[in-house]
This record gives structure tokens, C-alpha cells and sequence, in this order.
């Protein structure tokens, strides 16, 4: 890698954007956490950024996530967008679906529809917006822990 890269100039070789079409079928949701497993481990081979072993464990969480959702409550298909943006990786999940979610009161005793919390509990960010067909959700999950022994999603390990 040149001196240009390693200084957080990238490379046109460097992978810094994925993007999957999901039909909701038997199988998505495995093929969007390798489809996550897979973008990072390129970014790492790369050494675009430094990617810790959790923030790998915390994008495939997000993608299962929000694309479970996606293909349990959206009909048609779904898109999964992970791309990279400084210190981060933003994962966007498209659907057809117009609602917009709403996180659910904590509730221990409930059993399942715990995804939308759980990825505002792990994520930096998490957005959602309507597009002229469906809906736009996006959480950013930071690549590297940090020095203090605080995970990837700023709350401590």
C-alpha cells in the first residue's frame, strides 16, 4: 500500500462501498451477515482501517437485524448497503415497507421484536427516513474500540 492510502486517501482498489438485493427468501439474512463478514474482511486485508474482531461481530448483528425486519414486515424485495465512512461502517437497509419503525418500551418478559433496540443499543447512530418507496434505515457501527476499554458502540465493554 502507498504512503497516499495509509494516510486515509483511498485507492480505487480499496473496498469501501457493497451493495445486495434480497428477495426475503429462506436464507437472507445468512447471506447478508456473510455479505457484512466478507465486506469487512477486505477492508482488514486492505488496511483501509483498523477493524476490531467486535465491530465485525456488531455489523453482521445490524445487518441480521434490520434485513430481518426488512423480510418479515416489508413486502418485496430489500436492499443492504454497507459502506465505509471515516471510522466507521454505515449499514443501510432499504425496504418497500412505508411505516417506519418504533422502538418498543424495554420490556425483559416480552419474547422476540427486540431487533430495533438492540441495534440502537450497539450502533453510534441510527437513523430512519421514508424514500418515495418505502423506507430508509442506517446505523453506523464504529470499526475500532477504543484505547479506554469502551466498545465499538461507545458504551463500556
Amino acid at each position: 500500500m502507498d504512503g497516499a492510502a495509509r494516510n486515509g486517501e483511498r485507492s480505487e482498489e480499496e473496498p469501501v462501498r457493497v451493495t445486495a438485493e434480497y428477495e426475503g427468501m429462506p436464507g437472507d439474512i445468512a447471506r447478508g451477515r456473510e455479505l457484512a463478514r466478507a465486506f469487512l474482511a477486505r477492508v482488514r486485508a486492505a488496511q483501509v482501517l483498523p477493524v476490531s474482531d467486535r465491530a465485525v461481530e456488531l455489523v453482521q448483528l445490524v445487518v441480521s437485524e434490520l434485513l430481518t425486519n426488512a423480510c418479515k414486515y416489508a413486502p418485496g424485495p430489500s436492499l443492504v448497503d454497507l459502506e465505509l465512512a471515516e471510522d466507521r461502517v454505515e449499514v443501510t437497509v432499504w425496504d418497500s415497507e412505508p411505516r417506519l419503525p418504533v422502538p418498543e418500551t424495554a420490556d425483559p418478559g416480552r419474547v422476540g421484536r427486540h431487533g430495533l433496540e438492540i441495534v440502537m443499543a450497539v450502533c453510534q447512530s441510527f437513523e430512519v427516513h421514508r424514500a418515495p418507496v418505502g423506507k430508509r434505515m442506517r446505523a453506523a457501527v464504529r470499526l475500532a474500540d477504543d484505547r479506554s476499554g469502551t466498545a465499538a458502540s461507545g458504551h463500556p465493554a
